[in-house]
């Protein structure tokens, strides 16, 4: 698999704010947050798409969500709400082809996002 800049920031060659790490995952800001809070949890293993998710990687990627509420309850905004999402793939937005779980919170979030790319098709 080719490197990403995700698994540059899981050997430190590159700077994050990293707010969660534990063996198998990572939880840092995103540099271009869409909210107020917006944290990227990735796992440490690279698996590129949703579509490269194998058997094996179903723990994995519900410890993902796992570390989000976690995350969310730490953080005060669990009882507000909160989005999580992860794309899959060119078309849907995936611009790193290392899985990630977006968070997002800190502000009403409306549906469907990206309504103006939608419009596009």
């Amino acid at each position: 698999m080719a490197e990403t800049i995700f698994s540059k920031i899981i050997n430190r060659e590159i700077p994050a704010d990293i707010v969660y790490e534990d063996d198998i995952s990572l939880a840092f800001r995103d540099i271009n947050p869409q909210a107020p809070v917006h944290l990227l949890i990735i796992p440490k293993k690279d698996i590129a798409t949703i579509n490269d998710i194998g058997k094996d990687d179903r723990e994995l990627v519900g410890h993902l969500y796992w570390v989000a509420g976690e995350l969310a309850r730490e953080m005060g905004f669990a009882d507000h709400g909160y989005r999580t999402v992860m794309n899959c793939g060119e078309n849907s937005g995936q611009t790193v082809f290392h899985i990630h779980l977006h968070l997002l919170a800190g502000k009403p979030l409306g549906w469907p996002p990206y309504t103006d790319k939608m419009k596009q098709a």
